[in-house]
């Protein structure tokens, strides 16, 4: 993808800056080096709906921060309450009372939750849901669907710099919402078998998302349950963004474990692991812990999040305009002969467009992020996106109008 930056001045300098103090720039998901050349490294402002890069230009946030920012960014509401109890106490020798109300906030709106552990990062919870279901009965061997993601740690960073052959020993792949691959990876761990790995939906980057068949999702939980291992299910990227539960809620199968992060405080730095009963022992086995995990901010901020997401209509709003963005695009691409590939619930985006012989054709993607980016809408070629409760049909009537004007120029 293109490498030169077409962005503003002030960015332009900052990333010459980075440069000669941050390797390579910027690091993870936050290195745009296989972006779009339009797409901005550094950003000034955000409020509802909109960032607003440091040469000012505003942008409708297709990405909502890669995830966190559900109900609208600097939200009122929670952010009042982060900054009521950061004036109390916030990260300080013991954790306050928020730490006992959340986790039982969380048992009380989670079907499968009996118990919770808090943390910052999505990588955090699912190593904690990794070792408490090797902890469970003592074994070793974990599945998990080949190219998902579950973090950034040495057992499942993608990039394997840094890493050891030994790090990855004990894991198995097999192919999502494929019942014969996944009772094969079983069948070779054995009585080994310490715990399953599902995302709630395929979100892998590069390819088209898939919801869960329910024949598979059944299959990891009855799996489970003749090995006794624990079924973990990652909610981190899609949790409250797919139900007011665990996102395998819908299709009826509770799993022991489920990891979440991202939207859970709004973007409050924040992440958890949920268990059942049956996983408590287990969990009561680990010593994991950070000098930040028991801060009180971020979970009043979540208290509040939890009370919207109950209370509001936010999930509703989501559906209704990310299926307003699908069939306005699918217009678009009517309009254009343009075979685009949305995939995933609508709520939770991957847009893409086909190629020759049934492939993707990441250029096309590229250059329309980038045309879009130039309008002022922040799209991603080949990473999910996210619809804010914070935007509206008028976000979204412009989206399509852009992506018109878009395939218009690149068709032309």
């Amino acid at each position: 993808m293109s490498a030169a930056p077409a962005t503003g001045p002030a960015d332009t300098a900052l990333r010459a800056r980075a440069q000669k103090v941050i390797p390579n720039g910027m690091y993870g998901h936050q290195s745009v080096g296989m972006l779009p050349a339009a797409a901005p490294q550094f950003f000034a402002e955000a409020k509802g709906a909109y960032l607003w890069d440091v040469d000012g230009k505003r942008f409708v946030d297709f990405m909502c921060g890669y995830g966190p920012n559900l109900l609208g960014y600097r939200h009122e509401e929670i952010d009042a309450a982060y900054i009521d109890q950061l004036r109390k106490i916030d990260a300080a020798t013991g954790p306050s009372a928020c730490m006992v109300e959340l986790a039982e906030a969380f048992c009380g709106q989670v079907g499968h939750a009996d118990w919770a552990l808090f943390c910052k990062n999505g990588t955090d919870a699912t190593t904690m849901a990794l070792m408490t279901a090797r902890a469970h009965q003592g074994k070793r061997k974990v599945l998990m669907a080949q190219g998902a993601y579950h973090g950034a740690s040495t057992w499942c960073t993608p990039a394997p710099a840094g890493t050891t052959p030994e790090d990855r020993a004990h894991f198995i792949h097999y192919t999502y919402n494929d019942v014969a691959s996944l009772e094969a990876a079983a069948a070779e761990a054995g009585d080994d078998l310490a715990g399953i790995f599902a995302s709630p939906f395929k979100h892998d980057v590069f390819v088209d998302q898939e919801l869960p068949d329910p024949a598979y999702a059944e299959a990891a939980r009855r799996i489970c349950d003749t090995k006794d291992a624990l079924l973990i299910v990652d909610d981190i990227r899609a949790g409250f963004r797919m139900a007011r539960d665990c996102s395998w809620q819908a299709i009826g199968v509770a799993p022991d474990l489920s990891s979440w992060g991202k939207a859970i405080a709004n973007g409050h730095p924040l992440s958890c692991l949920l268990g059942s009963e049956r996983a408590r022992a287990g969990a009561e086995q680990l010593y994991v812990t950070g000098s930040f995990w028991f801060a009180a901010a971020a979970m009043a901020a979540s208290l509040k999040t939890l009370e919207i997401i109950r209370t509001s209509d936010y999930l509703e709003t989501t559906i209704a305009l990310g299926d307003a963005l699908r069939q306005g695009l699918a217009e678009v691409g009517r309009t254009h002969n343009v075979g685009i590939r949305q995939t995933g619930p609508s709520q939770m985006p991957l847009i893409m467009f086909d190629g020759e012989e049934g492939q993707v054709d990441y250029g096309l993607g590229e250059a329309f992020c980038n045309g879009m980016l130039q309008r002022g809408v922040y799209f991603h070629p080949f990473h999910n996106m996210f619809i804010s409760a914070a935007m509206t049909q008028g976000d979204i009537q412009y989206t399509v109008e852009t992506a018109d004007a878009v395939l218009s120029d690149l068709r032309g």
